[in-house]
Order: structure tokens, then sequence, then C-alpha cells
């Protein structure tokens, strides 16, 4: 017997939306130019902004790339970890060079996400266990993902790049550390699977082998299955 619905529970159609902006999200690197609303860019920003953070700390900063020589030098740096990241793939170093892994020059919008400096002195949620500030700005840029697929843009997270030089060519201070570029903007269409599954890259692990039981390893109980979404489940 199915429990009945939370009253703090949203309606149907708004949890199918929240379900299918999940399940429809892509790591886009095909973009069809055009333009982002300043009004629009500002939702998204907002939503990122009201991500959760590790002791409240809220350690992202936001760059917009908004001059096309910048554009240009983020490319460069980027195209110059890509041959280095080709290398150290072996094998499989020409079927990298194969994928398409940006659109820093196609997308509408190019956006530079950082840890802030200064980060050391948030101590709450973090003595132990200090990634909390990458962990809480992931949230921020998922957040913005979601909503750029409600909106119907697509977005990209490009983490192949020198952190120092991308400061540096930022003149952001010490202690401040840039862990995406994100290209933003309208597509032609989304991909129907994520693209690295696509392209035969890599493929989604199952669910049931990455979820444990009161130990490392050990499956959940044929009697207590992990609640998955319609939606999901139909995911393509």
């Amino acid at each position: 017997m199915s429990n009945p619905p939370s009253s703090h529970a949203f309606s149907v159609p708004e949890i199918a939306a929240v379900y299918r902006a999940i399940d429809e999200r892509r790591d886009m690197r095909h973009f069809s130019g055009g333009a982002v609303a300043p009004e629009l860019m500002q939702r998204l920003l907002q939503a990122a902004h009201h991500a959760p953070s590790v002791g409240f700390m809220q350690p992202w900063r936001f760059i917009r790339i908004s001059t096309r020589p910048l554009r240009e030098a983020l490319h460069a740096l980027v195209e110059q970890e890509r041959v280095l990241t080709a290398r150290a793939l072996g094998e499989r170093e020409g079927e990298f060079m194969r994928l398409k892994v940006e659109g820093l020059l196609s997308a509408a919008e190019v956006w530079v996400v950082a840890l802030a400096d200064g980060r050391e002195k948030h101590v709450f949620g973090r003595r132990t266990l200090p990634q909390m500030d990458l962990a809480s700005t992931a949230c921020a840029i998922q957040n913005l993902w979601l909503a750029a697929r409600a909106e119907g843009l697509g977005m990209g997270w490009v983490s192949l790049f020198e952190p120092a030089a991308v400061s540096a060519l930022l003149q952001m201070p010490a202690g401040a550390e840039p862990i995406a570029l994100l290209c933003l903007g309208p597509v032609d269409g989304f991909y129907e699977e994520p693209m690295l599954q696509q392209e035969r890259w890599a493929r989604r692990c199952a669910l049931e082998d990455l979820v444990f039981e009161s130990s490392w390893g050990q499956p959940m109980a044929p009697a207590l299955p992990v609640a998955v979404s319609p939606v999901l489940l139909q995911s393509r």
C-alpha cells in the first residue's frame, strides 16, 4: 500500500516537471548562438544562489566572460588541456580527441564559476571535510543547470583547464579557485541520452550496483526497494 501524499508535496504536474528537468538535463557541447535575455540570466543565477551550502558559507562566485578575446583565451587553455588529457588516456587517446568537449566559442553565454578566497575561515561543517566548499558550489551549478533546462536552454560544464592559468587570466585573488567553465544558451535540440553514452565512451551504471544497506557492498534488501520516480524509470 502506498503512503498518502504529504501535505507539503507539490501538485502532481509540478512534481513531474521537477523529475523531467532532472531526467532531461544534458551536458551540452553543441550550441546555436543566439542570446540569453538579461532577466532570464538573472533568474538562473538566483536559482544557483539558492543552492544549499555547508555552514551557509555560499562559496560560489560567478564571472561572466563578456568579450571575444577572453573567450578565445579560455578556449586556448582548454585546447591545451584537451591534448594533455588525451595523452594521459593512453590507448583511448584517438577516441577522446574525436569527442567534442566544449562549446566556448558558440554558446550564447560563458561563465566561470570559482570558489571564493578566504574559505579557510569557514569551519562549520568543514573541519574534517574541507572539500564541502566544492560540494556546495557543485550544488549551485546543478541548480543553474536544472533551471536552464526548464527554461529550454542548454548548458555544459567544462573542466579541462589548468586552474592557475584561468585564475591568472581573470585576475582572481590568492585563494580563489576556478572549478568550471559554463557554456550556456540556445541549442537546436537536446541529446536523446548523455552525449558520452551516445558516443559509447561510457554507460550509466545500474543504480542497484551503487546502493548499499548497513555496510559497504551489502545490497539493499529486496523488501526495501529504492524508490524511483516513474519519470526517471522512463529515462532515455
